[in-house]
């Protein structure tokens, strides 16, 4: 059974479509990234799956648990966190996790063993009397993770977590969600920062205009793009003819001969539904009697393949 499920999900907004019969489906500790342009319907089905919203018809289930009918079972299961947080004035960060955890009847030794508990996940704990709202963007987003950890929820519904942080702020949060995937959590992830989701994430879906137009793997979404991955291999000597012989094996779909930083080299795409390794292309070229250079695979492109797939189209 999928933790998280929608049913030709749909919502709309007086004439407007938000949700256009979505159907999704996230196993058990997956991390799920959707993607798509601002208006698409990201937000809209995080809000519906974390019982904010009503959809007007069809379904959504976390761990089985029917949204608008189970949602006091669903609650204490999710932890959601929005694009930007909220606090009380004057809150400090201890105040504002235990006012948190009081709120799931957290109470006693185990309100302050769990604080300290989702302080040090976070790396949070040097900032415990520190006031919520003098924290940085980064800290705000670490402090948001923070609270919804302190239930110990199975499902993450996190709204751009990385939005508006600088690099090194959102390094962190990387390494924070890695962590917490190991952990087993099941995690649906917006974000806009796509080359990092395709690091993080076991599954992508992309979604425009209110429809999910594809969901799989990278690898999938490469070859649904027809995007091929890219190998660049420099010989000591006849280019040209390693390019050609190259060229010539099944699975490749170009060989084409360049000059980087006026060297030579051959850019090879590879057909990424062939099965071909990488590793096959040294093994022709020497036994062949050409002698390898270099050769590096240059990095799958999640943004190339996304606008391969997408038009821009919003609800």
């Amino acid at each position: 059974m999928p933790m998280i499920e929608t049913i030709n999900l749909t919502k709309k907004y007086g004439e407007l479509v938000a949700l256009n019969n979505l159907n999704l489906s996230i196993e058990q500790g997956v991390c799920f990234g959707f993607i798509g342009p601002n208006g698409a319907g990201k937000t809209t089905t995080i809000k519906i799956l974390a019982t904010l919203l009503k959809p007007t018809w069809g379904e959504g289930r976390i761990d089985g648990k029917v949204i608008g009918y189970q949602n006091s079972q669903i609650r204490p299961i999710i932890g959601y966190v929005p694009d930007f947080m909220g606090a009380y004035e004057d809150m400090v960060v201890n105040e504002y996790l235990e006012f948190f955890a009081a709120c799931y009847n957290i109470h006693g030794s185990q309100r302050l063993q769990v604080v300290r508990d989702v302080l040090d996940l976070t790396d949070l704990s040097y900032k415990v009397n520190a006031e919520v709202n003098g924290l940085s963007r980064g800290m705000k987003q670490r402090l948001s993770i923070a609270r919804v950890l302190l239930h110990d929820p199975k499902v993450l519904l996190l709204d751009e977590p990385a939005s508006g942080l600088d690099p090194r702020a959102r390094i962190e949060i990387r390494e924070l969600l890695k962590e917490l995937r190991r952990m087993g959590k099941t995690i649906l992830i917006c974000s806009h920062i796509l080359h990092e989701l395709s690091e993080l994430c076991d599954c992508i879906g992309i979604i425009e205009q209110g429809e999910l137009i594809f969901s799989g793997t990278v690898d999938e979404i490469m070859s649904k793009a027809s995007i091929g991955r890219v190998v660049h291999i420099r010989v000591d000597a006849r280019t040209e003819e390693a390019a050609k012989l190259l060229a010539a094996v099944n699975g490749i779909m170009s060989a084409d001969v360049t000059q980087d930083n006026g060297m030579p080299q051959i850019d090879v795409t590879i057909d990424p539904a062939s099965g071909l390794s990488v590793s096959e292309l040294p093994n022709r070229l020497i036994a062949q009697g050409f002698r390898l250079s270099s050769i590096y695979q240059e990095q799958v492109s999640l943004e190339k393949a996304f606008m391969k797939l997408t038009k821009g189209l919003v609800s």
